[in-house]
């Protein structure tokens, strides 16, 4: 019997992620013998983890909340990214040594890309300044953006997400007016349906936006966001925030099997899966 190789997902709670349909589905369509699984692991053993790992010679991990920040503490080394956000969302191998690495903002700025828009000289706000700001942020500083202002409503956060970036500072409402690119990097809007949205709803007052900016949410359920279709209404470019988790993903598979997950079946897998009753939840 031939063995299937095993990537897996940990994290708390675990089953409401797409991760184990959209890795799956890249699998599947490569023709590998590799075979994704989910993991509820509980706060605090995140360490445990990654010993299961070594012992049972897992080819590979995706980590979601609350565990990016113990497993980097736990691996052997980190990559640049994981080093500068001292959290970590994939662990692959490197021979004997287990390499914590940091997807998530260079799949923010891949999506974006793949969608023909360019951060490099961009001036972008971000709104959140919790873990996936942070990824945000630091990817957007090491892919040349012009500038940087986070807007948080505790100024303390803002300011460590900030000095993540050299061109990043805290923001004023006033700066989203002026941004070529707007990000909604909160949980503001997650699972609210916009047809019963209110104004707690909406990250920002859609009326600072224009029809010159591309507008996104890092929310994907619901996939069309009370915020992005008020910022659609009023002219703007919209970017709904799947992009972001497929293409961190197929990151993922770049740093397990040296090539890149086919994005076309993640999101294809990943739209089928959203049309599905989803339990609450947040993570990826």
């Amino acid at each position: 019997m031939i063995q299937r190789r095993l990537a897996a997902l940990i994290g708390t709670p675990v089953e409401h992620s797409l991760s184990p349909v959209i890795h799956q589905a890249a699998f599947d369509e490569a023709g590998t013998d590799w075979s994704y699984a989910a993991f509820d692991v509980a706060v605090g053993r995140a360490a445990d983890a990654i010993a299961a790992m070594r012992v049972l010679g897992i080819a590979g991990l995706s980590v979601t909340m609350p565990h990016k920040y113990d497993v980097a503490a736990a691996v052997d080394r980190l990559d640049p990214a994981a080093t500068a956000l001292s959290s970590v969302n994939t662990v692959s191998w490197d021979g004997d040594e287990l390499v914590g690495s940091s997807t998530d903002g260079a799949g923010f700025v891949a999506a974006l890309a793949d969608d023909g828009i360019e951060v490099s000289g961009a001036h972008v706000v971000v709104l959140g300044a919790g873990g996936a700001a942070r990824s945000v942020i630091d990817a957007l500083g090491r892919s040349g953006a012009a500038s940087i202002s986070v807007i948080n409503r505790t100024p303390d956060h803002a300011e460590s997400a900030a000095a993540l970036a050299p061109m990043a500072s805290v923001g004023r409402l006033e700066d989203i007016e002026r941004a070529d690119v707007v990000v909604n990097a909160s949980s503001v809007g997650m699972g609210v349906d916009p047809a019963s949205a209110t104004t707690d709803d909406l990250p920002c007052d859609p009326a600072l936006l224009n029809p010159s900016q591309v507008v996104v949410d890092l929310v994907y359920h619901p996939l069309h966001t009370a915020w992005l279709i008020e910022a659609g209404r009023g002219g703007a470019r919209t970017v709904d925030g799947l992009g972001m988790l497929i293409h961190q993903a197929a990151l993922q598979q770049l740093a397990w099997l040296g090539r890149p997950g086919d994005v076309g079946a993640m999101r294809r897998a990943a739209e089928d899966a959203l049309r599905q009753p989803r339990p609450a939840g947040g993570g990826r």
